[in-house]
C-alpha cells in the first residue's frame, strides 16, 4: 500500500470519530447472524414494540440499572448504584461506545474473523436509530477488509437506510406482517416504507436476505407467507430465513420490569413450520430454519 493510500484511509478512518454509540451488549463467536464465525453489537433503543421481542433490554434508549437477585447479598445500606455493588447484582444496561472505542473491542476477534469467513454484525434493537454512527463503523471496517452485516427492519427514511446498507456485504432484513394497518397497530411499524427501502436496497446492489420471524398469531400462517412471497417474487432473491418463536427472551422481562405478553404461547412445532418452509422452497428459495 502508497503512503498516499495510507494517509488517505487514516483520514476517513478518523473521520467523525467524536461520534459516540449506546450499545447494550457485544457477543462473541456467534454463529446465527451472518456466515462464519461473528461478533455481534447491539444498539439500544428501537421505534417498534413487537410483543415476542427478545431483547427487550434494547428498546428504550435509556441506559437502565436492574438488579439480579440471584446475585444480591441484600446489604443493610443498598446504594442502588453499579460501581457501588460489592456483588455485581446491581448492573447497568447499556454504554457509549466511541468508534475507536468499539473498532477496538470488535478487532479483538479479528483472527476468527479472517479463519472462519466471519466478521461483524450490527443489531439491535434497531441500529437505524444510531444510523449516523453506524454507517461510519462500518466504513471503519470495510477499510480493514472485514465482512460486515446489519439486522434491521428497515422502517426508515430511504437515504439513512441506503447510506448504511451501502457500507456492508449484506443486510439482514426482517419482514414480519405484510398487512399494513395490522402492522402499524401491533408493532408500530411503516409496512409500505418498509418494503419500498427493501425494494430499493435489492435494486442498488446490495446484498439482502429477507428474514421472517414465525410467530403463532402475528406471522405464522399461510396467507402472511403468501404476501411475502408474491412481494418479494420480482426481486429474484435466492436465500430467505425462517426465524421460528421462542420464549429464550422471557426472564429480560421480569429483570427490566416490563410484562411478558407471550407466556402461555407455545413455540412452534415442524408440523407448524414446514408447510411455510416449503412454500418458501417452491417459490425457489434456499431456506435456513433459525437465521
Amino acid at each position: 500500500m502508497t503512503l498516499s493510500a495510507v494517509q488517505r484511509i487514516s483520514c476517513e478512518v478518523l473521520e467523525g470519530d467524536e461520534l459516540k454509540a449506546r450499545i447494550f451488549n457485544i457477543q462473541r463467536y456467534s454463529l446465527n447472524d451472518g456466515h462464519g464465525i461473528r461478533t455481534v453489537v447491539f444498539f439500544k433503543g428501537c421505534p417498534h414494540h413487537c410483543p415476542w421481542c427478545a431483547n427487550p433490554e434494547s428498546l428504550s434508549g435509556k441506559i437502565e440499572t436492574v438488579r439480579r437477585l440471584s446475585k444480591c447479598l441484600h446489604c443493610p445500606t443498598c446504594q442502588n448504584d453499579a460501581d457501588e455493588c460489592p456483588s455485581g447484582a446491581m448492573e447497568r444496561i447499556g454504554r457509549d461506545y466511541s468508534l475507536a472505542e468499539l473498532e477496538t473491542e470488535v478487532l479483538k476477534d479479528d483472527v476468527f474473523f479472517r479463519s472462519s469467513k466471519g466478521g461483524v454484525t450490527l443489531s439491535g434493537g434497531e441500529v437505524l436509530m444510531q444510523a449516523a454512527f453506524a454507517t461510519r463503523f462500518l466504513k471503519r471496517l470495510k477499510l480493514l477488509g472485514i465482512h460486515t452485516a446489519i439486522e434491521t427492519a428497515g422502517d426508515a427514511a430511504p437515504e439513512k437506510v441506503l447510506a448504511l446498507a451501502q457500507q456492508c456485504n449484506e443486510v439482514l432484513f426482517d419482514v414480519k406482517i405484510m398487512d399494513a394497518e395490522i402492522a402499524k397497530a401491533e408493532l408500530n411499524i411503516n409496512q409500505p416504507r418498509v418494503l419500498a427501502n427493501l425494494k430499493m436496497l435489492v435494486e442498488a446492489g446490495i446484498h439482502v436476505i429477507p428474514r421472517v420471524p414465525l410467530i403463532p398469531g402475528y406471522t405464522l400462517e399461510r396467507r402472511n407467507m403468501e404476501e411475502i412471497l408474491q412481494f418479494l417474487a420480482p426481486l429474484k432473491l435466492s436465500e430467505i430465513h425462517l426465524l421460528p418463536f421462542h420464549q429464550y427472551g422471557e426472564p429480560k422481562y421480569s429483570l427490566i420490569g416490563r410484562a411478558w405478553k407471550m407466556q402461555d404461547v407455545l413455540v412452534p412445532d415442524e408440523s407448524e413450520i414446514n408447510p411455510l418452509r416449503i412454500m418458501a422452497e417452491n417459490a425457489g428459495y434456499r431456506v435456513t430454519i433459525g437465521g
